[in-house]
């Protein structure tokens, strides 16, 4: 077996596509094919399953995916302990959106500069899938919302947020999930966190929560309350990030629903010299945030 062929099976695994793997790798659809045959062959075993339009892993498959992202990740390891433990390689961080776009930019920049060598790659999505993405192997760390106590992993606090609940600017004031019973709510797509908080928040006050309308941006939720259509729930600091803003009306919520924790997560013991890094950089970005706050205060 040789890494390249590795990294093939590992994109079409989570591609399900040969074709979807190729446009990721940047590599003709033909290619992928030659090469997953070949590693079939040398290990007397099919890889993957022909269902109607997609792949699906075989049993030897899964296994194989599991020993894959340990034979990647042994690999960076053995490559910052040759080079006197200095971060390089690959690196997969996985964040939920609001993360990426409120408290990314900055800790990535700063990653980029003081690790030239890593290849930081980056992946959105909601905090189930995240946390899938970590117990497969798929992702190296993922900022995700918690706290959490789910076996095999740990985890440090990157933020607190405060959660909102935003609709129409004409809205009388929301007090408890009653005073929008029944009204469509604009979400991510099952396994966000967040959607799972306003679910248990309906549940809470007995109250019938409306049809849920999946969108994958949270401009798109907030140009739909605007709009009158719906309400949405997003943590205060990607509200104020976006424009538009001052045009729904702004409801807190009350505890235990009105705040969440951003945690830093990954598998245990699979602290490499790339995730080390990132941890401390995060570490010392947000004490450094915190500081002048409490100065103020």
């Amino acid at each position: 077996m040789e890494f390249s062929q590795l990294r093939i099976f590992q994109a079409v695994a989570e591609e399900g596509s040969i074709t979807r793997a190729a446009e990721r790798l940047h590599r003709v659809p033909s290619n992928l094919s030659t090469r997953l045959k070949q590693l079939e062959e040398q290990l007397g075993v099919e890889l993957f399953l022909r269902e109607r339009q997609r792949l699906q892993l075989s049993p030897a498959g899964k296994v194989l995916l599991d020993y894959t992202a340990r034979l990647f990740a042994l690999r960076d390891e053995a490559q910052a302990a040759v080079q006197g433990g200095q971060p390089a390689g690959d690196f997969v961080l996985g964040t939920m959106y609001s993360t990426a776009a409120i408290h990314l930019p900055g800790l990535l920049a700063r990653y980029h500069r003081a690790y030239p060598a890593v290849n930081l790659q980056v992946q959105s999505g909601p905090t189930g899938e995240l946390l899938e993405g970590l117990l497969t192997g798929r992702l190296d760390a993922a900022l995700v919302d918690g706290p959490l106590e789910l076996a095999g992993l740990d985890g440090v606090v990157l933020c607190d947020e405060t959660l909102v609940l935003i609709t129409e600017i004409e809205h009388p004031p929301v007090r408890t999930a009653l005073d929008v019973e029944g009204r469509a709510v604009f979400t991510f797509r099952q396994g966000c966190s967040y959607r799972m908080r306003l679910e248990s928040w309906f549940s809470h006050y007995h109250a019938a929560m409306g049809r849920a309308m999946e969108i994958e941006s949270y401009q798109s939720m907030l140009a739909c309350v605007i709009a009158g259509s719906g309400v949405a729930l997003m943590a205060r600091s990607m509200l104020d990030s976006l424009p538009g803003r001052d045009r729904v009306a702004v409801h807190p919520l009350a505890e235990p629903f009105t705040h969440s924790t951003t945690w830093l997560m990954w598998r245990r013991g699979m602290v490499g010299a790339n995730l080390n890094a990132w941890i401390e950089l995060q570490q010392g970005s947000f004490e450094a945030m915190e500081q002048p706050a409490r100065a103020m205060a």
